[in-house]
């Protein structure tokens, strides 16, 4: 048996995040029966639970701000280490999704390694970046990949250009990189337009298929969401913009509303969140566009889930994007003005041209982002030196 132990991600069942995500797909695509997936979950107890074949083991956090992910991750670890000693494997790997603890990476890989396992990080995308973090935590989310890095046995990036920039960074330590991106599901969403549960939730936010644009994703300032609402009101479309997000009446919150007054303009609406899945998947396919802001990041689910759901697609013209989207979607700078006109040139589309980019978003997934191509690469690099 193969033991992968995930540590990093907040836990499954997901909810919102990259991660979470991440997770909830690879432990639903398990197509080898001798890997054992034991996931990390962030919780107030301490607690197990089998969830789709998966051990998941709860981490008690205390509140205690910005070093709270650390405090997660160094836990999980320490667990996943006294689990090995009681249940001896071989090879086992510990997985660890973004590089939060690369000051304590040292000692804990040593005594990972004298317990016959292995450690492979995720990058994620470029954390220090982050505008949600001061000059101090920034510089320690550098020096912290710094010496993940320096620690992995593997790299495993979910995009090209993160590997390229984990290689070039980094050639001094040599690291051994592999690229396997995020996987989605682009099947139809099992809820029937006249469903109760959709209707009740399209009549709740007054919105009509194919009468809105979607925003998905967190509510933080890297994601560009004053750009996007910015723009948006600069548009003439008389669609409105449902922003599905864990908005919070937080300091971002008031200059957000402050600086763009989008309180005054009844096209846009903060629809909360959604957890259930096929009602987010009939929530997209009913978008008449999707705009994507994600800007610091490696290859972003919410991304990938729009290009399997929503025919049209809007995205920031940057590298991570770009390697994502091709010529299946279509791009917009910062510079003022442009996603405005983007948005009026996208009102105008005929339903052919929209479904020409649909079409070509779907096959965009199924050749690249299918959810099981990823499971299956993904058991074959955690089975690679077994």
């Amino acid at each position: 048996m193969q033991d992968v132990f995930i540590i990093g991600s907040k836990g499954i069942p997901a909810r919102y995040g990259g991660f979470e995500t991440f997770v909830e797909q690879l432990t639903r695509c398990k197509m080898n029966r001798e890997i054992k997936y034991h996931v990390a979950c962030m919780a107030d107890k301490k607690d197990e639970y089998t969830y789709q074949d998966a051990r998941c083991f709860q981490i008690k956090v205390p509140s205690i701000g910005p070093a709270k992910a650390v405090y997660y991750d160094i836990a999980a670890f320490l667990h996943c280490l006294s689990y090995l000693k009681e249940h001896p494997s071989k090879n086992p790997v510990v997985y660890v999704l973004a590089c939060r603890i690369g000051p304590f990476a040292g000692f804990l890989k040593r005594r990972l390694k004298r317990l016959g396992g292995r450690l492979y990080i995720n990058p994620d995308g470029h954390e220090w970046m982050r505008a949600k973090w001061n000059r101090p935590i920034r510089r320690y989310w550098k020096f912290s990949e710094r010496l993940m890095v320096k620690r992995a046995d593997l790299i495993i990036c979910d995009s090209k250009n993160m590997e390229r920039y984990m290689k070039d960074t980094y050639k001094k330590y040599r690291p051994k990189t592999t690229f396997i991106a995020y996987g989605v599901d682009v099947a139809a969403s099992r809820l029937k337009d006249t469903d109760k549960r959709a209707a009740e939730w399209f009549a709740e936010k007054g919105l009509a298929f194919g009468e809105y644009y979607l925003i998905v994703g967190r509510f933080v300032p890297e994601n560009n969401y004053e750009t996007m609402i910015r723009e948006f009101m600069k548009s003439k479309t008389k669609k409105k913009l449902a922003i599905i997000t864990n908005v919070e009446e937080n300091d971002f919150f008031e200059k957000l509303k402050n600086q763009t007054g989008f309180l005054k303009d009844p096209r846009i609406l903060f629809c909360g969140t959604v957890y259930e899945e096929e009602l987010m998947k009939k929530i997209r396919e009913k978008a008449y566009a999707y705009i994507h802001g994600h800007e610091v990041g490696g290859t972003n689910p919410s991304l990938l889930e729009a290009l399997g759901s929503t025919a049209l697609n809007l995205l920031l013209d940057v590298g991570f994007n770009r390697e994502v989207g091709e010529k299946a979607a279509l791009y917009w700078k910062k510079t003022p003005g442009n996603l405005a006109l983007l948005i009026d040139r996208s009102d105008n589309f005929s339903q052919e041209e929209r479904m020409v980019y649909g079409n070509l978003a779907k096959q965009r997934i199924l050749n690249h982002y299918s959810k099981e191509k990823i499971a299956k690469a993904y058991e074959d690099v955690f089975l690679w030196e077994k």
